[in-house]
């Protein structure tokens, strides 16, 4: 196992309340990546495969957008990737998201144009997620499941709240997600399963949106701090200072004005998928 005493030890200390940024999510990467091990470079392309999710759907939507350079697959590989995975043709070598394959055929196959509307940014997300789980790492298949279970059980419990049905945006296959489907238990029968569930039933409760997603970023920077208390020197900490950082750079960019405009346009987006009623 590799250890990073001289970069851990260099890292500014950062909280989650800090009104600058030590560094960005992007200016940290290029700053540590070539100093990890081959093995713990691959933890990194995981989480940085969120953008290349959000351009392979960009680029579907619109290829003449621009795309987010901080994904894995460069801006310009992204047509040959698309071409290929419409023309069937095999990807590259070692490609950094195979589950591309798995939601192409999905969409072109499997799903009618109205419901990819609906469905296909979380199918891709619980490919992600599924891809993601399958590393070797501990640290970081615990985080990723952490926040399918954080997401399904705020969407669960939206649904409930507004009486629709949240089943089709319930994503994996854990034994969280299987009672959020199926149990008509106030808390699904979790308690005792998930340790979380408490916290974040009364993060689903709060009414002002900013408040309600600040909330839930200090519940995933408590995570953050308690499963890398006896971590030192090693990737896990590493890896859990890119994801505070990626928390403070999201609230660093939006003052308070602009955050709720961005979240309520969230809101409002899968008001409109949903049919959730207006008073929300």
């Amino acid at each position: 196992m590799s250890k990073y005493y001289c970069l851990i030890a260099g890292l500014p200390n950062i909280s989650i309340d800090d009104q600058k940024l030590a560094y960005t999510v992007s200016g940290f990467k290029d700053e540590v990546y070539e100093q990890l091990s081959c093995s713990d470079k691959k933890l990194f392309d995981i989480y940085f495969l969120k953008y290349d999710n959000d351009n392979l759907l960009q680029f579907l939507k619109d290829k003449d957008q621009k795309l987010d350079e901080r994904g894995n697959i460069a801006p310009e590989e992204f047509e040959l990737i698309v071409k290929s995975l419409h023309d069937g043709d095999s990807l590259p070598k070692g490609f950094s998201a195979p589950y591309f394959l798995d939601f192409m055929l999905w969409k072109n196959t499997e799903k009618s144009i109205e419901t990819q509307s609906i469905l296909e940014r979380d199918y891709l997300e619980a490919l992600y997620y599924n891809y993601a789980l399958t590393s070797s790492n501990k640290f970081l298949t615990s985080w990723y499941e952490f926040n399918m279970n954080l997401k399904n059980i705020l969407i669960a419990s939206l649904g409930r709240k507004y009486s629709f049905d949240s089943q089709n945006f319930i994503v994996g296959e854990n034994t969280v997600a299987q009672a959020l489907r199926t149990s008509a238990a106030r808390d699904w029968g979790l308690s005792g399963e998930f340790g979380y569930m408490e916290q974040i039933q009364r993060i689903a409760e709060e009414t002002e949106v900013t408040e309600k997603e600040r909330k839930i970023d200090q519940l995933k920077w408590s995570w953050l701090e308690e499963n890398t208390f006896f971590d030192y020197f090693t990737i896990e900490k590493v890896f859990a200072y890119l994801l505070k950082l990626e928390i403070i750079e999201r609230w660093y960019m939006l003052n308070r004005e602009q955050g709720e405009k961005t979240l309520r346009d969230m809101i409002a987006r899968l008001k409109s998928e949903v049919q959730v009623p207006e008073e929300l």
